[in-house]
């Protein structure tokens, strides 16, 4: 008998990595360690976002995953990874989530008016990290030419920023940055194969994320911005060697942005930079409705940023059925007087709901009356179609968040003396793409109830910002300048905040 056998362990096989287990292991628990399997509900059998392709000895199928995967699945040997426990050896390999489509979606591309040399030689790329969901593209001299995106690897360590930092100032720092370095690695990987390319032709990446995310990259201490009076004590805003990122199969430069603030980072500098913010004297806004909601309005000379804890039921995560915009999502929803009318991504059956849609769904749950002001649901649930639904505990997550962001806006309003129609512009960035239907977002109080033609969609704004920098369109001194003229204002005793967050509770 070996001694592995001696010791009750025996050798399971991970997307062709041999790893060593023991009987009884949560086969969750074990991937979550190794980095690049997300649990969003935290490993409850809630979301069905762990599902692996399993085929050994393992545990039978609890009822969750009886109710979370189809009998077609099942038969395929899909499994959800966190009811699993290890029983012998096995072989497992991880379903990675096709590349999101829609939050790939810039609103505007590098339009190749480069003013600056290209950071890159022969092969760059831009990659976002956002606190959801990774996002790259690759450029050559021809411009762009891959891109791709999957959900952030983080994730399995906590949904949001606040629950990673406690994790990192725990002890799994190490853990956290591996493991979106891991993430970066394949979808550069990705984009190279994608495009016939090598990755290890990749000389120069910009790598832009909020603060929180650049600090969980580098390793950094977060305690900084886990504690009062939050002044992050390091901005990023430098180049650094691949290598001593962590990278194992990438020989590049690395630059990443300056951030503005703890709660303000390199994302929205980016973000600020593909919109053109701080050179002219209109009256505009920025908001970037993600994970971590910010806003930004310019006047007077001045850009004055906040931020708010949206959460990420808007990016596809955190809702019983949400996902990302691929082929399976429910993108639009209508309500035509007796029934839902949905559209899906590819125009295959509808298997859950994204961003674009879940603003859609609320506002054609209200105008059906199955939904009342408050948010209460008469049945607890409603069907969009045979299988996708939205929960009671689904519209509550879409209050807590659709009333965060308009709360950041109607609070920069007031802290700069300025009323809603002296807005020239509102620039709607964030993961939903360019999809969105502004009048519905208005309608559930998402955003300013301004004309259309005030309201502009500019997508992944951060990923273009950080793609101008790459490409020579826009020059990091620029950036640094941008840094330098932005003020953050902390809404936390914010008392038009705190009554715009209340009223934004009702639709």
């Amino acid at each position: 008998m070996s001694d592995l056998a001696q010791n009750g362990e025996f050798w399971i096989e991970i997307d062709g990595e041999s790893v060593r287990a023991a009987a009884g292991t949560p086969l969750g628990q074990l991937l979550e360690r190794r980095g690049g399997l997300s649990m969003p509900c935290g490993g409850m059998g809630r979301c069905g976002k762990c599902r692996v392709l399993l085929s050994g000895q393992a545990s039978p199928p609890e009822e969750a995953e009886l109710r979370l995967l189809s009998e077609e699945e099942r038969k395929k040997g899909v499994r959800l990874a966190c009811r699993v426990r290890l029983e012998g050896p096995c072989r497992v390999r991880l379903l990675r989530e096709e590349a999101p489509e829609i939050l790939l979606e810039t609103g505007r591309e590098p339009a190749g008016n480069r003013i600056f040399p290209p950071l890159f030689k022969k092969l760059g790329a831009a990659v976002d990290i956002g606190t959801t969901t990774l996002a790259a593209s690759l450029y050559d001299e021809s411009g762009r030419i891959a891109q791709a995106g999957l959900a952030n690897p983080q994730a399995s360590f906590g949904a949001d920023v606040i629950s990673r930092i406690e994790k990192s100032l725990s002890g799994e720092g190490q853990a956290l940055a591996a493991s979106v370095v891991q993430g970066i690695e394949c979808l550069l990987e990705e984009l190279a194969d994608r495009a016939g390319r090598r990755a290890a032709a990749i000389d120069a990446v910009v790598i832009t994320g909020n603060t929180a995310m650049l600090y969980l990259l580098t390793r950094r201490n977060p305690q900084a911005l886990s504690r009062a009076p939050f002044a992050a004590d390091w901005l990023a805003g430098e180049w650094m060697e691949a290598k001593d990122l962590g990278f194992a199969s990438l020989n590049a430069k690395v630059y990443l942005p300056p951030c503005i603030s703890a709660f303000v980072g390199a994302d929205i500098t980016t973000a600020l930079l593909a919109t053109d913010m701080g050179r002219d004297d209109r009256v505009r806004m920025l908001a970037d409705i993600g994970t971590n909601g910010e806003v930004v309005l310019q006047k007077g000379g001045r850009l004055l940023c906040c931020s708010t804890a949206a959460g990420p039921a808007f990016e596809g995560a955190g809702l019983s059925m949400g996902m990302q915009g691929r082929p399976g999502a429910i993108s639009h929803v209508e309500w035509n007087g007796s029934d839902f009318a949905v559209q899906v991504i590819g125009n295959v059956p509808a298997s859950g709901i994204c961003g674009s849609g879940v603003i859609d769904a609320v506002n054609a749950l209200r105008e059906s009356g199955q939904m009342d002001e408050t948010g209460y649901l008469e049945e607890g649930e409603a069907y969009l179609t045979d299988r996708v639904k939205l929960t009671q505990e689904d519209i509550r997550k879409v209050q807590l968040a659709k009333s965060a962001v308009c709360a950041g806006m109607k609070a920069m309003l007031d802290w700069s003396d300025t009323k809603t129609e002296e807005l020239s512009e509102l620039l709607v960035a964030g993961g939903f793409g360019s999809s969105v239907n502004l009048e519905n977002a208005a309608a559930i109080g998402l955003i300013l109830p301004l004309a259309p033609s005030s309201i502009r969609v500019c997508g992944n704004a951060a990923l273009t910002g950080a793609a101008m920098l790459l490409t020579g369109e826009k020059g990091t001194g620029e950036a640094c300048r941008l840094v330098q003229k932005a003020e953050t204002v902390n809404l936390a005793a914010n008392p038009v905040f705190q009554e715009a967050y209340i009223e934004g509770m009702y639709f």
